[in-house]
């Protein structure tokens, strides 16, 4: 194990709190392979312009006729071609559940590789679970294996299937030489710049499990951060807040590095994963926070913890199991987002619809008090919420999609933090359940899950609208940014503010072991 490195200046100029300091090694750094163009190629009209920095050149290496090349350019224009089959070809994908969230996805491909069933994770568009296709496996045997699954469980398993006459591929002009191929590797001695944001490390074009390419960038973690820390939590916040989201930002990017095997790469560079845009935005505080807390991660029993943050709790965070499917964390447990006792939730448990509505009353002394999204409201006309029901449910292929009428709306199940876990829609197709973070997806401009319900009716007593009265915004688990920018604004290191939002958790250098536990894991 590494032991923890110095920090002679953070520490000396007091910005950093001290820590046991035994032979100085240097932090290990590794490598994120990072989709910042994910699905390339999917329009036959997209376009990708590559340049160099000033005095400086791309070097490009493909291969024709299974020969490698190599260029220089200064910049260059990818597009896409579509390149005839010699015979049109059948796509077809078992797709065992769909989710809103990766965390989902993988316990989902967990209880069903548990039956044995060999399962991948895929993010189309939402995530889903597949069943991984092998060549053993005709296409006339998935209809079957279709109904099998159902029977065990996969209520909303579908089979998805193209049949594709023509197969993209990337296409590039070097001078009056014009090259066609499905992989490009590009490099250069300084960033590169794709679509005016400036990128460090080397860009790879390459097939996906799609049928189409992603762009992805192999960085290291700490210039990384250099992308994602200040579209996280912002350079205006206070110093310690931002060093905290750095250290959140590096455990979070190298515990999750499993999201994209099926596609041969690690992190997606939106909200879905972490905000990524290169180096965009370098700036003096948030370089500062990164250099200062470099090589630091959280672990909990030597293993990265699962570092999920979000914007804003609403007063109170969620436990894991209350955004997600999946077992509980002992770090991620619903806790006041204050520092005085303003409520008790031992004697005053969130799942019940009274003490709720009495705690969004309050607005006061908490650590995000003030900020935008800590209490809000939004009326949905009936008529809008049977319209982004019936959305939801045709994307899953879901036959109560043709529904005609809403009878009623109401939470049926929420956890002790408030987090509606269950919400049961009564239509003239019966009854439609949504669980957890779903329910953001079903019902579009919710916040978060940290709400109640109050109906509007007509003079016949039949509901025409919802308010939902809410608070929070985000999943609401892990540490809320405007809260560690309150707590720090109060005089609260980064690592007091860690421990506040993942207790029993450990502020320590990365190290191999954890490395290898992650890769370990199946996701």
């Amino acid at each position: 194990m590494l032991k923890l490195w110095a920090l002679p200046l953070a520490i000396g100029l007091g910005l950093f709190p001290s820590a046991p300091v035994t032979q100085a090694q240097a932090p290990l750094n590794p490598t994120l392979r990072v989709g910042i163009v994910q699905r390339f190629g999917r329009q036959p009209s997209d376009r990708l312009q590559i340049v160099a920095g000033a005095q400086r050149s791309l070097t490009l290496r493909f291969t024709v006729n299974g020969q490698p090349r190599q260029f220089r350019a200064q910049r260059l224009t990818v597009a896409i071609a579509p390149v005839p089959l010699p015979t049109p070809e059948q796509r077809s994908q078992l797709v065992i559940s769909q989710h809103r969230s990766f965390e989902s996805a993988e316990a989902s491909a967990a209880q069903w590789r548990a039956k044995g069933f060999d399962v991948e994770i895929a993010q189309p568009q939402g995530w889903e679970v597949w069943l991984k296709p092998t060549p053993d496996l005709p296409d006339a045997a998935l209809p079957r294996l279709l109904q099998r699954l159902r029977s065990e469980g996969a209520a909303s398993a579908l089979l998805r299937s193209e049949t594709r006459k023509t197969q993209p591929q990337l296409v590039w002009q070097l001078g009056d030489q014009r090259f066609q191929g499905d992989r490009l590797e590009i490099e250069s001695n300084g960033p590169i710049t794709v679509a005016g944001i400036p990128y460090p490390g080397q860009l790879t074009l390459q097939p996906n499990a799609h049928g189409d390419f992603t762009l992805v960038n192999t960085v290291t973690v700490e210039d990384y951060l250099s992308g994602v820390v200040p579209h996280e939590i912002g350079a205006g916040a206070p110093a310690q807040a931002i060093a905290a989201q750095a250290i959140l930002a590096r455990t979070y990017a190298l515990r999750n590095v499993r999201r994209f095997q099926v596609d041969n790469y690690e992190l997606c560079a939106d909200v879905r994963c972490q905000v990524y845009r290169g180096w965009e935005s370098r700036l003096p505080t948030v370089e500062q926070a990164i250099r200062q807390t470099r090589g630091l991660v959280l672990s909990y029993n030597n293993q990265l913890i699962d570092a999920v943050y979000s914007s804003t709790t609403g007063g109170i965070t969620a436990g894991f199991e209350d955004a997600w499917l999946g077992q509980q964390r002992s770090y991620l447990q619903p806790r006041l987002d204050a520092l005085r006792p303003l409520w008790n939730l031992q004697t005053k448990p969130l799942n019940q619809e009274a003490n709720l509505k009495a705690f969004l009353q309050l607005r006061e002394g908490f650590n995000e008090t003030g900020q935008p999204r800590f209490r809000w409201q939004r009326r949905r006309s009936l008529a809008e919420i049977q319209a982004e029901l019936k959305a939801y449910l045709r994307d899953r292929r879901d036959p109560r999609a043709e529904f005609q009428q809403i009878q009623s709306v109401a939470v049926s199940q929420r956890s002790p933090s408030g987090r509606v876990l269950e919400v049961i829609v009564q239509s003239d197709r019966g009854p439609i359940v949504i669980g957890r973070d779903e329910v953001r997806r079903a019902f579009a401009g919710l916040f978060s899950t940290l709400f109640y319900l109050e109906p509007e009716q007509d003079g016949q007593g039949r509901p025409v609208a919802y308010r939902f009265v809410g608070g929070g915004f985000g999943h609401g688990v892990g540490l809320s940014q405007t809260g560690a920018m309150g707590l720090a604004r109060q005089g609260w290191n980064y690592d007091r503010i860690l421990k506040f939002y993942y207790p029993q958790t450990q502020l320590e250098p990365l190290h191999p072991t954890m490395l290898q536990s992650v890769n370990a894991r199946k996701p």
